[in-house]
């Protein structure tokens, strides 16, 4: 019985290479590999997903052009097996292909994105042709490759193919496809951290060696990212891009970086001057817009509607869509601002989310842990309650910024829990929530770890800073340990907050917590943060999504895989929300806002007891093409249902697991291409398992024994087979179940196994050949390790 990967090797590659299909025409496009947590915390898979993409050329010379993908299943099973239309359809979507094609080595179906129809299967033999394969995809792309307007497509990476992401080649193929039907105007929506910037340099790269660029000009938001996209520019461009400033419009550059604010474009009160003044109408042949989600149209529209013959490319890191039950302001800007972006550009051309993000391994694992609080003796949580003139009763009320004390009369009738430590400030509030978020520091690691904690106000950000730096130091003097100073600093617009950037990203052992209000939302590259916090109540999703990118990345030097939000105020009730605003009338207050002048002041009340509970734990997963959050509960229960639907028993279970391919089959066949099972032996505390008893348990419900126990185990209930062979082969068995206590399934398997002290003091290699072909010795021993 041949397995996938068997089938594809001795059945189908000698099939399609009968049909034309050559070496050059197929292109495996691997994943960097999921992201696990492991024993030692996150790790990556060595191997990611493989998909083998076929793809066509106009010219022996050109770059080829990806057209299908065709997936292996194994001999035994029929070709359309698991092949449901959703699942060809997100296939076709994530590698931006027509086609799609599943075949057991002797049948094949085919899935045409175009049509939306799946084929009866055929026999392998007549698998379609590369040049009929082309012909079908001119017809329905509506050009043909060697027009001059479908050039850029067959123009080669400047650089290889060896650095682009699989993602980035599909974003890029989909925007030259639209330009080659004629239009002038795409979006693509990729998440933060994807590398939206090697996509516009390797675009317009392409363009310009095929002889098709004139000036291009490249506009994103903020200083840094400027200095960060004309670094990638320019190591590609090299003395042709150039930044443009406010003394310099760089009018003898062939590519221009620039940023909102230089074009005086980034406010509706802006004048546009520096625009208006030195590029005339049309002078942009190519504009790439980055960060397009920043704001409504406004004035920064401008620079598209004042190059109407230009190609115009808008870069998103936010879902073009939102499916928010909440009429407020902010909601509303949201809408306007993706409207505006759909009626200009038109529908995205490629999404790339950040759940894919995770599932490939290009972005980090995120595990989110939410809390509640409460007030007082309340049974509603804060975010349900608020804070009401009655529950200032009793309390130490006074003006905020005199000291003055004042009386619960001059207070608003009604604080919604947004405008907590905004008009409203709760010392005994921080400080619930500082120790909460000290205390969950301690519980994943040290409290030094790179964080960044997103704060109501300025004051708010200060107060925050302060009580985490005092927890601090107290924490460090019971350990006796010296103090990594500063420890938790504001990080804000106000306070100068750019000045410590660099700080917080490249100081391995001081600044660690930065709180913030809005300066680090966007336009900020902080790969080494683990942690992202909400203490202040988010409204709009596109600013959700842009806090949370500040997490995503990895980061190699410190082996950063995952990243942990954790969630005070419902922030995370965003994730997976679509852009489209359904209109519900505003509810009314229970409590109406007092005489005019008391909702101005800012006051601040001591004498409340505030509690902070735990709501849950979450995992970030793909929930029908969007990142979503479900609960641990939840997803440990989907893992079993699939674990059982691959591996109905358990003694099906344990002949799978014993073989090695088909082990990684079976978790590769399991949800978030096999990152679950090592993800809930993490967050249930079972480091000390192997996945064995980890899948188990969850699916056949088998009581869980450690590594430690299950080598034990294996000790005495083998003791009759071992004590039928020679005493140095028992002996050698017996420290081999030995390496199983450290290292699990993966130690048995290891070829290193007989290199290690304790194997080889027993006899070695050498005393396992009196019973036979070590190899099969070691099978029947891990068969007999896992009946035990």
């Amino acid at each position: 019985m041949l397995t996938e990967s068997d089938t594809r090797a001795k059945l189908i590659d000698p099939a399609i290479h009968r049909r034309g299909w050559t070496e050059d025409l197929i292109r495996r496009e691997e994943t960097a590999g999921a992201i696990e947590i492991g024993d030692s915390g996150p790790r990556r898979r060595s191997r990611g997903r493989i998909d083998y993409v076929l793809r066509v050329k106009a010219t022996l010379d050109s770059q080829p052009v990806a057209v299908a993908l065709i997936e292996a299943k194994a001999e035994h099973l029929p070709p359309t097996h698991g092949l449901e239309q959703a699942k060809l359809y997100a296939a076709c979507k994530r590698l931006n292909v027509p086609f799609v094609y599943s075949s057991n080595g002797h049948l094949y179906v085919e899935f045409d994105r175009f049509t939306g129809q799946t084929s009866a299967p055929a026999p392998l033999t007549e698998f379609p042709v590369p040049a009929d394969m082309r012909a079908r995809y001119e017809k329905h792309m509506g050009f043909t490759l060697d027009l001059p307007a479908a050039r850029p497509l067959l123009v080669r990476y400047a650089g290889g193919e060896a650095t682009r992401r699989y993602y980035q080649d599909a974003a890029i193929r989909a925007v030259l496809e639209k330009i080659a039907r004629g239009k002038k105007r795409a979006l693509l929506a990729l998440a933060t951290g994807s590398g939206k910037t090697f996509i516009a340099v390797n675009l317009l790269k392409r363009i310009a060696d095929a002889g098709q660029l004139r000036r291009a000009l490249f506009v994103c938001d903020r200083d840094e990212l400027r200095a960060q996209g004309l670094s990638a520019f320019q190591n590609v461009f090299g003395a042709d891009a150039a930044a443009v400033t406010g003394d310099n419009p760089q009018k003898n550059a062939r590519i221009l970086v620039a940023t909102y604010q230089t074009l005086d474009v980034d406010t509706d009160d802006a004048d546009a001057n520096f625009l208006l003044t030195h590029y005339p109408e049309n002078y942009f042949s190519h504009i790439v817009i980055d960060e397009c989600h920043r704001s409504a149209w406004g004035k920064w529209s401008q620079v598209l509607t004042r190059n109407p013959l230009a190609i115009q490319v808008g870069l998103t890191a936010t879902p073009r869509r939102l499916d928010i039950k909440e009429d407020t302001k902010e909601f509303r800007n949201d809408a306007q601002v993706t409207a505006d972006n759909i009626r200009w550009f038109g529908e995205p051309v490629y999404e790339y989310d950040m759940a894919q993000g995770i599932e490939d391994g290009y972005l980090a694992a995120c595990e989110i842990r939410r809390f509640d609080l409460f007030h007082d003796n309340k049974d509603l949580n804060e975010r349900e309650s608020g804070v009401s003139r009655q529950d200032l009763a009793g309390k130490k009320l006074k003006d905020a910024a005199t000291g003055e004390g004042l009386s619960k009369d001059e207070a608003r009738d009604y604080y919604d829990a947004p405008s907590l430590e905004d008009h409203l400030l709760m010392p005994e509030r921080v400080a619930a929530m500082c120790r909460s978020l000290f205390d969950q520091l301690l519980a994943v690691g040290e409290p030094e770890q790179k964080t960044i904690i997103f704060c109501r106000r300025d004051r708010h950000a200060d107060d925050v800073a302060s009580a985490l730096n005092n927890l601090y130091a107290d924490w460090c003097a019971r350990k006796n340990r010296p103090r990594a100073e500063p420890y938790a600093f504001k990080c804000t617009a106000a306070s100068g907050g750019n000045e410590y950037l660099a700080d917080l990203r490249g100081a391995s052992r001081r600044y660690f917590i930065a709180t913030t209000v809005d300066l680090l939302t966007t336009g900020v590259d902080v790969p080494c943060v683990r942690n992202i916090v909400f203490f202040k109540y988010v409204r709009s999703p596109i600013a959700f999504y842009q806090m949370v990118g500040r997490g995503t990345r990895l980061y190699a030097p410190d082996g950063k895989l995952m990243f942990r939000v954790f969630d005070y105020t419902d922030a995370t009730r965003l994730f997976g929300k679509e852009f489209v605003v359904k209109h519900q009338p505003p509810r009314e207050r229970k409590y109406k806002p007092s005489a005019e002048g008391a909702a101005e002041r800012v006051l601040s009340v001591e004498g409340f007891q505030v509690r902070v509970t735990a709501a849950g734990r979450y995992i970030v997963t793909d929930e029908d093409g969007k990142a979503m959050p479900v609960t641990v509960e939840e997803y440990k229960e989907r893992l079993a249902a699939r674990l059982v639907a691959e591996a109905p028993t358990l003694e099906k279970f344990r002949s799978v697991w014993v073989v090695p391919p088909q082990r990684r089959d079976l978790i590769s066949h399991l949800p978030d291409a096999g990152r679950s099972a090592p993800m809930v032996r993490s967050l249930e505390g079972m480091l000390d398992y192997d996945l064995y008893d980890v899948l188990a348990e969850l699916g056949y419900g088998m009581a869980p024994k450690t590594r430690g126990e299950r080598a034990d185990s294996f000790t005495y209930k083998q003791e009759g087979w071992l004590k039928g062979m020679p005493a140095e082969t028992a002996a050698v068995i017996r420290a081999v179940a030995g390496q199983f206590a450290r290292s699990g399934t993966e130690g048995l398997e290891n070829p290193a196994v007989f290199q290690t002290p304790e194997v080889i003091h027993a006899g070695g290699l050498a005393a396992l050949k009196a019973m036979g072909k070590p190899s099969e010795v070691l099978m029947e021993t891990k068969e007999r390790m896992f009946e035990a």
